[in-house]
């Protein structure tokens, strides 16, 4: 980056979020080359394929969620990225697994490495929370309940053990209404008959 255009590019860069994209970029008047001097001065890191980081925004361990999140604004952080998300699991997932309703467009992102699950549109939005993948960055995600009865649905790809014993640890250290909640969202996705057996056994 030349002299000159240090100052225009950071000025320009104190307007963006912390984590931005190019389209934003290009409306802040930074352009390609003008991100890519500012890649190689070590002001920006690129996260994914058209979204950045700034260095200096807060240090967070969830950058590939803001980066997948960014790129497919319409999903949903699901399954084991979920049940990490709120300790329901020990694993650490290999990629970022999101949920898109069934019949729009399927993200296509080579990395992060991205798992992508559709579900019914009836039910989509059923369960969605936010969280801070970094200050003030929060991301959609299902709820700790639809995690859970998410991953009893789909236990023959995520994994038997691997569901109940989310399923296990929620009942354990929720109150009544959290489990009350627990089947209500098991209702509505027609789940309930996978869920009450365990729910009566852990808590008998």
């Amino acid at each position: 980056m030349g002299p000159s255009g240090t100052p225009r590019l950071v000025s320009c860069l104190v307007t963006l979020p912390p984590t931005f994209t190019t389209g934003q970029a290009r409306l802040a008047s930074l352009s390609s080359r003008d991100l890519a001097d500012l890649t190689a001065d070590g002001k920006i890191h690129e996260l994914s394929r058209g979204v950045y980081r700034q260095a200096s925004a807060p240090e967070t361990a969830h950058l590939d969620l803001l980066a997948v999140c960014i790129r497919a604004p319409h999903a949903v952080v699901c399954d084991e990225s979920a049940l990490a998300l709120h300790e329901l699991i020990d694993d650490i997932p290999t990629a970022v697994h999101i949920a898109v309703p069934r019949g729009r467009h399927r993200p296509s992102i080579s990395y992060p490495p991205v798992v992508v699950a559709q579900y019914s549109p009836d039910t989509f939005t059923l369960g969605i929370e936010g969280f801070q993948a970094a200050p003030g960055e929060p991301v959609p995600v299902y709820n700790a309940a639809r995690s859970v009865v998410d991953a009893m649905r789909h236990r023959g790809r995520i994994g038997e053990t691997l569901a109940l014993s989310a399923l296990g640890r929620y009942l354990r250290r929720n109150d009544p209404s959290k489990i009350n909640e627990l089947q209500h969202i098991a209702h509505k996705l027609g789940a309930l008959s996978l869920i009450r057996p365990v729910v009566e056994a852990v808590l008998a």
